[in-house]
């Protein structure tokens, strides 16, 4: 029973990511740390189940295949707190906050708002390089807030 669980899963993972790959030129997700989200014990099922891991797995060797940029935007990247109309940044937002308004007036859902962030963030990396604007750039590691490029692909590589 819980082969044919995993089957179904990987199946409509494949499925899902492949549409994904195929239908769009340009992906842009968010590196979470699914391991430190597992210490969660009220969520640690819900995201076990879900299989995050192996969904960006198959989107990375996907889009290699079928010449698509895929762009991991960094799990530091302010998103949830980021205004996606103006790019005023909220100081404090615990998870319990599933809304909020930002003092340009706009009402974000939490989700939404972070998904528009993401993306703005990953077409920006595109356009101009990484931490183009100084309030998206990750204020923990002063690294550019998304992985240009995959550190598998330069594995082996002599450096000059």
């Amino acid at each position: 029973m819980h082969a044919r669980i995993t089957d179904r899963r990987r199946d409509h993972l494949h499925k899902l990511t492949t549409r994904l790959v195929r239908e769009t030129r340009t992906i842009v997700i968010e590196d979470l740390t699914v391991r430190n989200m597992l210490g969660n014990h009220r969520l640690a099922r819900a995201i076990s189940d879900a299989a995050w891991r192996q969904v960006r797995t198959m989107l990375e060797y996907k889009a290699d295949w079928y010449g698509r940029t895929l762009v991991v935007v960094d799990h530091w990247f302010p998103s949830s707190k980021l205004c996606s109309a103006c790019g005023a940044l909220a100081q404090r937002m615990p998870l319990t906050v599933r809304s909020w308004t930002c003092r340009c007036g706009q009402t974000h859902d939490r989700d939404v708002n972070a998904a528009r962030t993401i993306l703005a963030e990953g077409l920006s990396v595109i356009a101009c390089g990484g931490g183009v604007r100084p309030q998206r750039e990750s204020s923990r590691t002063g690294q550019s807030s998304a992985k240009q490029e995959n550190p598998r692909a330069t594995t082996g590589v002599p450096v000059l």
